[in-house]
């Protein structure tokens, strides 16, 4: 009995302990869900209310749209209208181009050749010097063909020494022979004697013209006016007429020429034009069609049209006097096919399109915008061409497009002074 009581006393303070344990830990427990009920009542609170400031009040952008189209016009309720640039459509003249690529090509390239062999003595152009038809090029040693041309000479004073001497005796035996002093057969050797000996004579001055023709060829002359290339064979070689390297190469690049492609489509139209006479301007401009080079005008069509490409060459004549075209250079030509007279004409950068129409804002003459649809006929440079929907005077919106509506309020850097007009 007295082994067992400590154990009942164990359990007693055991479960004296367990209450007081609980006691302490339930309260907290209750503390923690209030709290979280609280702050989930503080969520909910704080979502209506965002809910309710984006709903209620309109964004800058539907409030911007709304004093649009607002009677009042402008923006925030008679501040003013919507600031533009604008342009009047006007009445005046507008060409009609055809642009096609085209390289430069001169209209004679020679290459110079020796006509006789020699050593090559003197070099006397420079490199890239423009020279003129008959200037000297090149010497080539003419002593070989100074004697030769001697020789000839001396042959012929020998040869017409003998026919001379021929002559003499056929006039003796043409007064012997009536006489019966020689006989016929003797007359007539002497005859055939003194034609041998004027082919003779005649032989010897065709040699000697060919040894002169030799002495000229020694000096180089340039047969055209152009500009010569690169020095190709220097002083002291020994040139041939067949060897392959020119002695120099001339190309004419004043005037010049350009030789440029159209769609077939193109030709009935220019065709036409030159068949009627007129002279077609041709410009021609940088790889980046930004820089004009030089103006010419249309030379000739070729004779054929390209089935591969579907493409006619056309050849365009250019004065080139300053020399701004350069042999093979890729240049677009523009060709003026014809200039429409008295047709309206807006800046480009007013014309709108969409997937359905081509229209521009017109501004009337209470200073609204509305939208009005537009023809476009030839576009050239920022200039475009209105067939209808307008007419010279027209006001139309160029730049502040993206902010109008229809019937929005516009004002000008010009409105002010401007006299009101009859809207078409």
């Amino acid at each position: 009995m007295n082994l067992e009581q400590p154990n009942t006393l164990e359990r007693h303070e055991l479960q004296e302990t367990e209450p007081s344990f609980q006691t302490k830990d339930s309260p907290p427990s209750g503390k923690s869900r209030k709290y979280g009920w609280l702050w989930l009542v503080i969520l909910v609170l704080v979502a209506l209310i965002v809910y309710y400031r984006f709903h209620t009040y309109p964004k800058p952008a539907n409030a911007a749209n709304d004093a649009t189209q607002s009677p009042g016009g402008g923006h925030g309720r008679g501040s003013g209208a919507v600031p533009v640039v604008d342009a009047i459509a006007r009445k005046g003249n507008i060409g009609v181009y055809y642009t096609g690529l085209g390289a430069v090509t001169p209209m004679y390239t020679v290459s110079i050749q020796s006509q006789i062999p020699g050593y090559l003595m003197q070099v006397v152009y420079q490199e890239g010097q423009m020279v003129h038809k008959g200037d000297p090029l090149v010497e080539i040693d003419p002593r070989p063909y100074q004697v030769m041309l001697e020789n000839a000479q001396a042959g012929l004073l020998r040869d017409q020494a003998n026919l001379e001497n021929a002559k003499v005796d056929l006039k003796r035996y043409q007064t012997l022979v009536p006489l019966r002093a020689v006989p016929e057969q003797q007359l007539a050797t002497q005859e055939a004697l003194v034609k041998s000996d004027a082919g003779v004579v005649a032989t010897d001055q065709a040699q000697i013209d060919t040894a002169k023709l030799d002495l000229v060829y020694c000096h180089i002359t340039a047969p055209i006016t152009g500009r010569v290339g690169l020095r190709l064979v220097d002083p002291g070689n020994y040139v041939t007429p067949t060897q392959a390297t020119a002695l120099v190469v001339i190309t004419q690049v004043q005037p010049i020429t350009v030789i440029f492609t159209l769609p077939e489509d193109q030709l009935p139209l220019v065709a036409a034009r030159i068949h009627a006479g007129a002279r077609l301007k041709v410009e021609a401009y940088d790889r980046d069609m930004k820089v004009k080079i030089a103006e010419g005008r249309l030379e000739t069509i070729d004779n054929q049209i390209d089935p591969t490409t579907g493409t006619v060459k056309m050849r365009a004549i250019f004065d080139n006097r300053d020399g701004s075209l350069f042999p093979n250079q890729f240049v677009n030509a523009r060709l003026l096919v014809e200039e429409k007279q008295g047709v309206t004409l807006i800046p480009t950068a007013t014309v709108q399109r969409n997937s359905q129409v081509t229209y521009v804002w017109l501004i009337k003459p209470d200073s609204s915008a509305t939208v009005r649809t537009i023809t476009t006929g030839t576009t050239e440079g920022d200039n475009t061409e209105v067939t209808s929907g307008l007419v010279p005077g027209d006001h139309v919106v160029m730049t502040g497009v993206d902010r109008l509506q229809e019937g929005s309020k516009v004002r000008t850097p010009k409105s002010a002074g401007r006299s009101p007009k009859a809207s078409s």
